[in-house]
């Protein structure tokens, strides 16, 4: 939490007033089953992916995100907090309950503050590389764009949320996967 508000303040400091927050964590420490997760592992998990959005949303009202009426929040989710995975089960639920955050702080904070989400798919950065290095044509073989994401894909998306373009949007989650939700199962 100091590095949170040291954050906040040098935001402040530095701008004059803070309008916009990213909340971009996520860590996935465990992979199979989900009952096979260690307890404290899947309180870190909640903790970093859920818990920690909230808190810096709270500090960025604090800080006066939304004083002016135009703030705006983007949480970046997962496609696997929409359905079951197999294998990354907590991560997918503690990113469901970041979109279900997502869709009460929108529902809150409106009209002063717009909260959205992003549900990327696998997208090619070290976080995810472990889904796609030994084999990158096979892990896009399910996407109907033929490609796995970049980072690219997913900060268009989040910019036009952030944007005066998505004025009217709050609590809603943008799926942002190369069509591959679009198939039966993630």
């Amino acid at each position: 939490e100091a590095h949170q508000d040291a954050a906040i303040a040098a935001a402040v400091a530095t701008f004059g007033r803070l309008d916009l927050l990213v909340n971009n964590t996520g860590i996935n420490p465990t992979f199979g089953p989900i009952l096979d997760t260690p307890l404290d592992a899947a309180r870190k998990i909640m903790e970093t992916n859920v818990l920690a959005a909230l808190s810096w949303t709270r500090k960025a009202i604090a800080a006066g995100l939304g004083a002016d009426g135009a703030g705006a929040v983007v949480n970046v989710a997962s496609v696997a907090g929409l359905g079951a995975t197999g294998v990354i089960g907590m991560y997918g639920v503690s990113k469901a309950a970041l979109i279900a955050l997502t869709r009460e702080l929108g529902y809150q904070l409106a009209p002063a503050v717009r909260v959205n989400a992003v549900a990327p798919a696998v997208v090619k950065t070290q976080f995810a590389q472990a889904l796609y290095a030994d084999d990158e044509d096979r892990a896009a073989r399910p996407y109907p764009m033929g490609r796995l994401g970049i980072p690219q894909d997913i900060a268009g998306a989040v910019s036009f949320l952030l944007s005066a373009d998505a004025a009217w949007i709050t609590g809603q989650t943008l799926v942002v996967d190369g069509g591959v939700t679009l198939r039966s199962g993630l």
